[in-house]
């Protein structure tokens, strides 16, 4: 994400470059032009304040892993002994070393971080959570995993459209 995070007006054709290219992040300046009623060179402008004010936090693909490798995904909840600042950082911190840990978010209720993890096999999913799980330093009291057998639904995109935009 950028370290800018200044804010801009987010007018309604700001809403729609952004709900547009959200779910259509490789959509041409022309097609994105088109489709909120500038000129390509307005919207570029546009689109590039918007970058550099930080809106945008990435842009990825999204690919059919199923076709290209060998993989197993997983949910794993973690449940911390000590839930002070400290603790919660060295955790984070230790988290954000290992690319099998895709997103990570601290929750309310019985666990304390659910994270979405994709390994090679179970194999490989089990030898790093021991990895984790052995630093006593990072105060894990306990670990569910939960393996996905089936994607019935996938993240499509946030639900720009029932959420109420911020007036900034």
């Amino acid at each position: 994400m950028s370290g800018k995070m200044k804010n801009i007006k987010l007018d309604a054709i700001n809403r729609k470059i952004l709900s547009i290219t959200h779910l259509q992040s490789d959509i041409s300046n022309q097609d994105l032009a088109d489709r909120v009623g500038l000129s390509p060179s307005a919207c570029f402008q546009r689109v590039k304040a918007l970058k550099d004010a930080g809106y945008f936090v990435s842009f990825h693909t999204d690919l059919d892993l199923d076709r290209l490798v060998e993989h197993v995904l997983a949910y794993v909840e973690f449940t911390l002994s000590d839930n002070t600042l400290a603790a919660r950082r060295r955790f984070e911190n230790e988290i954000n070393k290992h690319p099998e840990f895709m997103d990570c978010l601290r929750v309310t209720g019985e666990s304390d971080y659910i994270a979405f993890t994709c390994c090679s096999n179970t194999q490989s999913l089990n030898n790093l959570l021991d990895q984790i799980s052995n630093q006593d330093e990072l105060g894990i009291k306990n670990i569910k995993t939960r393996i996905i057998l089936e994607r019935s639904k996938w993240y499509l995109g946030y639900p720009l459209a029932k959420l109420k935009w911020l007036d900034t």
